[in-house]
C-alpha cells in the first residue's frame, strides 16, 4: 500500500486543519502525518469510553428524578434553570415531533444533549443534588460524593467529546487523565456499564505509554 504524504492529507482534508499537525511535528510532514494518524487513532479509541458515561449519567439523572418527582419532572415549572436547557428540552421535543415519533419521556431523555445533563450538575442545582441527586452514585466504598466531583471532570470530558465529534485536534490535551475520569464517573453511577467498557476499551491498546512530543506543546 502506497504510504499516504503530508500532501495528500492537504488534498482531502484542507490545507487549514491539518497544517496545525506540521506545526507540531515542527515541520517534518512524515511526523505531521503520523501525528494526524494518531490523532484520529485515539478519537476512535475514545468513542467507548465516552458512551459509557454519557450514556449512564442521563439514565441516572433521569431514573433519580422521576423518581423523586414524576416521568416528566423537566416539565415542571421552574424545575430547568436558565433559557439554555430550556431551549434544548424545546427542541428535542420539536426534533421528534418532526420526525413523527411520540414524544414519550424516554425519547425526550434519549434525545437531550449532553451538555443538557452535565449542566444538571452546575452549581445552580446545588439544593437540588443536596435533597436528591446524590442519590446518582457512589463511591465504591460506599461513600457519597459530591456535585463538584462530577461537574468539574466532565466540563473537559464533553469538550473533549464535541472535538472528537467534530474530528478536531485532541492530542495536544493530557488525554490519560481524561478517559481515567471517565472510567471513575462510570464506576460511580453505573458499575454495570463500567464492565462492559473494561472488557472492551481499546484506549490502553492505541494511546502511547510515553507522553506525545509536540513541538508547541499546550496539556490540557
Amino acid at each position: 500500500m502506497a504510504k499516504t504524504s503530508y500532501a495528500d492529507l492537504e488534498l482531502a482534508f484542507s490545507v487549514e486543519r491539518v497544517a496545525r499537525y506540521l506545526a507540531w511535528a515542527g515541520g517534518d510532514p512524515d511526523r505531521a502525518v503520523e501525528l494526524y494518524t494518531l490523532n484520529t487513532q485515539i478519537s476512535e479509541a475514545l468513542y467507548l469510553p465516552l458512551q459509557a458515561p454519557e450514556l449512564a449519567l442521563r439514565n441516572r439523572i433521569h431514573g433519580v428524578l422521576a423518581e423523586a418527582f414524576q416521568e416528566r419532572w423537566f416539565h415542571q415549572d421552574g424545575f430547568l434553570r436558565g433559557d439554555r436547557q430550556a431551549e434544548q428540552l424545546a427542541k428535542a421535543i420539536n426534533d421528534l415531533e418532526h420526525n413523527g415519533r411520540e414524544t414519550t419521556p424516554g425519547r425526550i431523555v434519549a434525545e437531550l444533549t449532553f451538555s443538557f445533563w452535565t449542566a444538571m450538575l452546575g452549581t445552580c442545582y446545588e439544593e437540588l443534588w443536596q435533597a436528591t441527586l446524590h442519590r446518582i452514585g457512589k463511591k465504591p466504598n460506599g461513600k457519597g460524593l459530591r456535585r463538584k466531583d462530577f461537574s468539574a471532570p466532565l466540563t473537559p470530558i464533553r469538550t473533549l467529546r464535541n472535538r472528537i465529534a467534530h474530528h478536531e485536534p485532541i492530542i495536544m490535551w493530557d488525554i490519560a487523565k481524561h478517559h481515567a475520569n471517565m472510567i471513575e464517573i462510570t464506576h460511580w453511577i453505573a458499575p454495570a456499564a463500567a464492565a462492559w467498557r473494561r472488557s472492551v476499551d481499546r484506549f490502553d491498546q492505541v494511546y502511547p505509554s510515553e507522553r506525545i512530543q509536540l513541538a508547541t506543546d499546550q496539556a490540557t
